[in-house]
């Protein structure tokens, strides 16, 4: 697969959606997970992330003009143990509170389809990162309508075992822009990583579309230790 560059893709698709990336950074000593949400609707761009235990969550930032909170409100972050959970919606509970029932990833998403916002039936895209012991490995999760019909639901996952030193991967809901909008198709995208947390962090905000980006969250995990550092930035302040 051809590496992307992760600044030209986020620069050239004015409204990618909701995007997940995950990777390991050049030097091999740390994992890296961002995770970024975009709105064209004036619910959707009223939210920013705030801290949640060792995980974020989103919440209404003027809660006055918040209209439907079911598809918008929600912990797209969740640690469980040695392992951090990254979703588009709710279904970051449900994998929580599957694989904590001994489920795994995949089948703790057996339970959960796209979202019920027709006509774009949103994918659900989903990340995890497993660390143990310096050991690490990361799974991506797309549940999706069979090309906008809702009676069918195509699942992928797609896991990489010791990913090399930086290198990551990119899924987000949409192809681009649209009406309706469409989903996001084939694997997730092969992208550059990098040392530098705050440069990463920078790169991706500064590469979001200015109309349509709300809020971005970047973690870069230790894997000798398991020590983390986290970077919210929200266009609402």
């Amino acid at each position: 697969m051809n590496k992307v560059s992760l600044e030209q893709e986020l620069k050239s698709n004015a409204y990618p959606g909701r995007g997940i990336v995950i990777g390991k950074t050049p030097d091999g000593t740390r994992a890296v997970a961002a995770y970024f949400i975009m709105g064209r609707s004036e619910n959707s761009r009223n939210r920013v992330f705030v801290t949640e235990g060792e995980g974020i969550r989103t919440q209404a930032f003027d809660p006055s003009k918040l209209v439907d909170p079911s598809l918008i409100i929600y912990a797209p972050v969740r640690v469980l143990g040695n392992k951090t959970i990254v979703t588009n919606g709710d279904q970051t509970d449900t994998i929580y509170e599957g694989m904590d029932r001994q489920l795994t990833f995949e089948q703790s998403l057996r339970s959960r389809e796209f979202e019920p916002d027709g006509p774009n039936y949103t994918p659900r895209i989903s990340g995890i990162m497993h660390i143990e012991n310096g050991v690490y490995n990361y799974a991506m999760s797309i549940l999706k309508s069979n090309n906008g019909d809702p009676s069918s639901c195509n699942r992928y996952t797609f896991a990489y075992e010791n990913p090399a030193a930086g290198e990551g991967h990119f899924i987000h809901t949409y192809m681009h822009d649209g009406n309706p909008l469409p989903s996001f198709e084939g694997e997730p995208k092969l992208v550059e990583m990098m040392d530098d947390m705050e440069a990463f962090t920078q790169m991706l905000w500064n590469s979001l579309n200015e109309e349509n980006k709300v809020s971005l969250f970047v973690r870069y995990v230790d894997l000798e230790t398991g020590k983390y550092e986290t970077k919210i930035v929200n266009k609402n302040k």
